[in-house]
């Protein structure tokens, strides 16, 4: 339970770090609303109980229609999401005096399950409207010029794309689109952490194994570096206790210093 709130906030923190870049396309081509201004508003709504909206905006489209946009992002489904937008549509709708449209984005991988309609007998009728991001055509977000947007493909439909190929689109434009190697790393963190969404980490880590320099801040990917060692420590047992090889040889095959195979040499006789 731990673990997935650890790795929701990671998620969370993601969009909240791109969301400004995003929100433009992702109203544009995922919402269908062609706004020629908008307006953020504060995001303080007094009463709520809950966290704040994701995204909140006054928006006028192309239309002349004027109305407050909210949108959330939700990565697993919630049993009471209906009555939390309910609770939203009408709180904004008396504070601002204007329409109200609602989206929900999914952006788990399997179908969402939340209701998303309320009717009570000639009292209430209420709806929000719920997108799921794994039935949009991931070529919506390869095709931006905005690294922020790209990494959201990772979570798009690949239609009849092998999920390799599709990924190698993903970092090839990410490459496109970065201006410095720094960047470039950032991004391709957030690739990686939305990857696990779709169960696609371990692929994408073979396509960049031979490139990891590249693609990875060693020294500040903590996981990263514990997963590394725990690799190279195996490999360096197996040589220990599979070879006659000397220290020196085992450290130059496996890329390792001849202090790390000693202390693994040392693990190994203590452990007897």
């Amino acid at each position: 339970m731990k673990q997935n709130k650890k790795q929701a906030n990671q998620y969370d923190k993601i969009f909240k770090e791109n969301i400004d870049a995003v929100i433009p396309s992702l109203m544009q081509n995922v919402l269908g609303i062609t706004a020629i201004s908008m307006e953020e508003l504060p995001d303080d709504i007094q009463h709520t109980k809950e966290r704040k909206p994701d995204v909140l905006k006054k928006v006028t489209d192309s239309e002349g229609n004027t109305f407050v946009l909210q949108i959330e992002f939700q990565v697993a489904n919630e049993a009471e999401m209906v009555y939390r937008m309910g609770e939203y549509y009408f709180m904004l709708g008396r504070k601002y005096k204007l329409p109200i449209r609602q989206f929900v984005i999914f952006i788990g991988s399997k179908p969402p399950k939340m209701v998303t309609k309320l009717e009570q007998a000639l009292v209430l009728s209420y709806e929000y409207s719920l997108i799921s991001l794994a039935q949009q055509d991931y070529h919506i977000f390869l095709k931006s010029n905005q690294p922020e947007e790209i990494v959201l493909a990772v979570l798009a439909d690949f239609a009849k794309k092998q999920p390799e190929n599709a990924l190698k689109q993903i970092i090839a434009r990410l490459e496109e689109t970065t201006e410095s190697d720094l960047t470039l790393k950032k991004y391709f963190k957030q690739l990686r952490i939305l990857a696990q969404l779709r169960k696609l980490e371990q692929k994408l880590k073979e396509i960049i194994v031979d490139n990891l320099a590249k693609y990875i801040d060693e020294e500040r990917d903590v996981a990263y570096m514990i997963a590394l060692d725990k690799s190279k420590e195996i490999f360096v047992i197996n040589l220990l206790t599979q070879t006659d090889f000397g220290i020196a040889k085992i450290a130059n095959l496996s890329n390792a210093s001849i202090e790390f195979v000693k202390s693994v040499q040392q693990k190994l006789t203590a452990g007897k």
